[in-house]
């Protein structure tokens, strides 16, 4: 069944003191777009993560999100020794030479820019097995939404395309008075033609094939009804097939709108606007097929 290009998963998991929490998230998008955040001791895996992210989501604008409970990082600071000393000489001679008292000169040191700075975290060996199950988890679930959703998607899509179907089995009860009128004009034609004294064999053939080829839509209907068949065929078979279920969204699409030019008949106009209406419904939900 289809597929969702909506989707959202979320795991969570211990490993020592830390509480690793993964989520995620998928919108529309014609190509994959991946956004990912996670903490700095985790950037080394990053490529690794972004090939398991990538085979799970296949497509779609898709953030992934790390966060650790516990890890300390960002939070912890450490001294920048170089930066300090070179502060407390600068100053102390500063302090010296104007005859100011040292007192407090530690802590306004401290305060100067970059002298604190963030204890920045290795990542432990035994660390990335437990993030990477976690991960998994989160794009399992991930996945198992996209499905669920896929559901959905796949039976409003179904009842779209078969109501175009219906619509377009519709015209047939209009075909005897259609081809009745046709006939007519095609008579009334010919008399015109008929009355002419210098009349061309070769240019009555072409008026006859015109009105032949201008008003049969046998043709139409028969593909119409042929790429109603194959979008749900497509549909049942291909959990992937948003990009092919536009394309033959994009044929039926030509079908009713050579269908509404050749009919000529105000019953067989409305049917096609609806078909239309239906039509673009269906073409507004495979956006949203992976």
């Amino acid at each position: 069944m289809l597929q969702s290009m909506t989707g959202f998963g979320k795991a969570t998991g211990h490993y020592g003191n830390n509480t690793c929490t993964v989520e995620v998230r998928s919108v529309n998008s014609k190509q994959l777009d991946l956004n990912m955040r996670m903490p700095s001791a985790f950037r080394e895996r990053e490529p690794e993560l972004r090939r398991m992210v990538s085979e799970g989501a296949v497509r779609g604008k898709v953030d992934l999100s790390i966060n650790i409970e516990g890890l300390e990082e960002g939070r912890m600071q450490q001294l920048n020794h170089v930066l300090f000393d070179h502060y407390y000489s600068e100053l102390g001679k500063a302090a010296t030479e104007k005859g100011l008292s040292k007192d407090g000169l530690l802590s306004e040191i401290l305060r100067l820019p970059d002298v604190m700075q963030p204890l920045k975290l290795e990542m432990r060996d035994t660390d990335w097995p437990e993030v990477r199950n976690i991960t998994a988890e989160a794009i399992l679930a991930f996945q198992r939404f996209r499905e669920a959703e896929g559901t959905t998607l796949a039976k409003e899509l179904r009842a779209r395309v078969e109501g175009i179907h219906l619509l377009m089995e519709q015209v047939t009860p209009f075909e005897p008075e259609r081809v009745a009128t046709v006939r007519q004009r095609l008579q009334e034609r010919l008399d015109e033609i008929s009355t002419q004294k210098d009349l061309d064999p070769s240019r009555l053939e072409h008026e006859l094939v015109f009105f032949i080829e201008k008003y049969d839509v046998t043709e139409e209907k028969v593909r119409l009804s042929a790429h109603c068949h194959y979008f749900i065929e497509t549909m049942e078979t291909d959990p992937q097939a948003g990009r092919k279920l536009g394309f033959i969204a994009q044929e039926m699409g030509r079908e009713i709108n050579t269908l509404g030019s050749k009919a000529n008949h105000a019953e067989i106009q409305k049917l096609v606007v609806q078909m239309k209406d239906e039509l673009e419904k269906v073409k507004e939900q495979v956006l949203n097929v992976l």
